[in-house]
């Protein structure tokens, strides 16, 4: 079977994670104040923060800029769950705008559209869905307009660039992930960055238990720190960020010049937008039918998402919830994602291109 993801780890790796084991502290440490400044000087941002994963970073930001209950949050209503938890975990509102049918990202119309109709919403979360940067230009100027938060999710998108501006540096703030499927990989983790020393602050003080001083508590905070094992394989990983990204790119490349099956719609990746193909996810009818044809055939594939947000059984009984997201619910019907990972061998993208242009 050629595996769906598989994480690139090695030597560098082992040894970092050594000497923190040798070392005796396992906890936040050196490490991880280490791979903060490496991931800010990387991004050229003032401030980075790391956490504990990506759903902790996604929290704090919303919190850190004071979004609470009775907010209202604009968001995809396609993405992972995480998202739009985040906005929940603060107390406040999801409000779903649909997807543009080619890039799967937040729609800048749909934007519109959900402004005009919750002219009170405090903030929008965009995500750089797959490792494809959204349209910056459009919502950048909707959020200014509109007054706005803008925050990014860029779980899926260490490394993309949008008019070769990286992806988290748009916003007032954004969220990484290092789960073992991203393009870089922590074991587990997150970051956050910010240039707002305001914000970079309350995010410091929120991860740590609500604490500046140590056994001072001047607000409720959390246990969302990263310790330096996890911050160790980071910054290993770090180093090898550009050589995976040009791999997974080279990868979906060949993907693009020798899938010619007229039953499958490939992604795009418009001009002025560096996609760093966390997932090759395909369109087409049938999908069950093509997913048994993939496994049968000995490829390993992924669904993502076989559910919209707010179709969740936690997410469908809420009132945001009440409404229908035609692309994205089309998209969900209709995707799979193939392997693009930077393990793959130029046999594995063969058969995997002989194997899809033989469906019928």
């Amino acid at each position: 079977m050629i595996p769906h993801a598989k994480p690139l780890l090695g030597k560098e790796e082992e040894d970092r994670v050594i000497d923190v084991l040798r070392s005796g502290m396992l906890a936040a440490g050196s490490y991880v104040q280490e791979f903060e400044d490496e991931f800010k000087r990387y991004h050229d941002s003032q401030y980075a923060i790391a956490t504990s994963s990506g759903t902790t970073a996604l929290h704090v930001i919303l919190q850190a800029m004071g979004i609470g209950a009775g907010d209202k949050v604009i968001t995809t209503p396609y993405s992972f769950i995480a998202t739009a938890n985040a906005i929940l975990y603060t107390g406040a509102t999801p409000i779903f705008a649909d997807i543009d049918p080619v890039t799967y990202n937040l729609s800048p119309s749909a934007l519109n559209t959900a402004v005009k109709d919750h002219p009170e919403a405090k903030a929008v979360l965009i995500v750089h869905l797959f490792g494809l940067p959204a349209d910056m230009d459009a919502i950048q100027e909707i959020a200014k307009k509109n007054k706005l938060i803008l925050l990014e999710d860029c779980a899926q998108a260490h490394g993309a660039t949008y008019q070769d501006q990286k992806v988290g540096t748009f916003g007032t703030a954004s969220a990484f992930s290092f789960y073992p499927t991203k393009n870089i990989t922590a074991g587990e983790g997150g970051m956050v960055l910010t240039d707002d020393p305001m914000i970079a602050e309350k995010v410091k003080i929120l991860v740590n238990q609500g604490q500046r001083q140590r056994y001072y508590h001047e607000m409720v905070g959390y246990n969302y720190r990263m310790t330096n094992i996890h911050a160790a394989i980071g910054l290993e990983q770090l180093k090898k960020l550009e050589l995976y990204n040009q791999k997974r790119i080279a990868n979906a490349k060949f993907y693009d010049d020798h899938i010619v099956n007229p039953c499958i719609q490939k992604p795009v990746s418009p001009p002025g937008r560096r996609h760093v193909y966390h997932q090759y996810t395909l369109k087409m009818k049938n999908r069950d039918a093509f997913t048994t044809y993939l496994a049968a055939n000995g490829i390993g594939y992924g669904i993502h998402y076989p559910l919209i947000i707010p179709a969740q059984p936690v997410y469908k009984t809420m009132a945001a919830c009440s409404g229908t997201w035609p692309v994205a619910e089309d998209l969900a019907d209709n995707c799979v994602s193939i392997p693009v990972h930077p393990a793959l061998s130029q046999s594995d993208l063969t058969t995997i291109v002989e194997v899809i242009n033989n469906y019928r």
